[in-house]
């Protein structure tokens, strides 16, 4: 069965007048984390195309290019997004949700930060709402300041960027410890590593940019300090 299949299902056994935050108490164990990752992607996602005043075809892009959609199973992701983007219920209500079933696990929160920023940027455009709502997205999610400017100067052309930044260290960080970081940061995003705490197989791809990037900023380090 597939994940959309099992998207489909989780959201048949929804009861009548229960909102999509409804989906984030019952599907806490594996294998259903990753349908709950996969719907979270996508509630959170709707959620920003709303902060940022429109759903433009790049960002449904994005959710194609986060997740392979059959076309036989585009309803049932069109179902989710627009549940998210009517639902009453406020994006921070959603990211506390997501974060309570993932708190165990923050590196979860972090692949779904990813999944959000790549959506953010797939008009080419950084929306100062989108900002606002990564931000405070990040901070419910218990990630440091660290973190998010990391995932920002990968992902925003004209962020701040350095290999440093990209890393979550300074400069005065002994190289030893950058290492060290380097090193569980490529262990984080190796596939198995991934699917091991419920990221989808259909999002695991992304990985491959950050795989890219933290490696380019390890270089870049460690060329400069030789």
């Amino acid at each position: 069965m597939s994940i959309w299949s099992r998207i489909s299902e989780a959201l048949s056994a929804l009861a009548k007048g229960e909102s999509l935050t409804a989906v984030f108490e019952k599907l806490r164990t594996p294998p259903e984390r990753s349908v709950a990752f996969a719907i979270a992607v996508i509630a959170l996602g709707a959620k920003m195309a709303k902060a940022d005043g429109q759903v433009t075809r790049d960002e449904v892009t994005a959710f194609r290019e986060v997740f392979r959609i059959p076309p036989e199973e585009e309803a049932g992701a069109a179902r989710v997004f627009n549940m998210a983007r009517t639902d009453v219920a406020g994006y921070q209500e959603y990211a506390r949700k997501i974060a309570r079933m993932f708190a165990e696990d923050s590196t979860t929160l972090c692949d779904l930060m990813e999944g959000l920023f790549h959506i953010a940027m797939a008009d080419g455009f950084y929306h100062p709402n989108e900002n606002e709502f990564l931000e405070d997205v990040a901070q419910i999610f218990g990630q440091t300041d660290a973190q998010f400017k990391a995932l920002r100067a990968r992902f925003v052309p004209d962020a701040p960027k350095d290999p440093y930044t990209v890393l979550g260290v300074t400069p005065d960080t002994p190289l030893p410890e950058i290492r060290k970081i380097w090193r569980r940061l490529v262990r984080d995003t190796h596939p198995d590593a991934m699917m091991a705490r419920g990221v989808p197989e259909e999002a695991i791809r992304l990985a491959e940019k950050k795989m890219i990037d933290i490696n380019r900023a390890w270089d870049e380090i460690n060329g400069a300090r030789v």
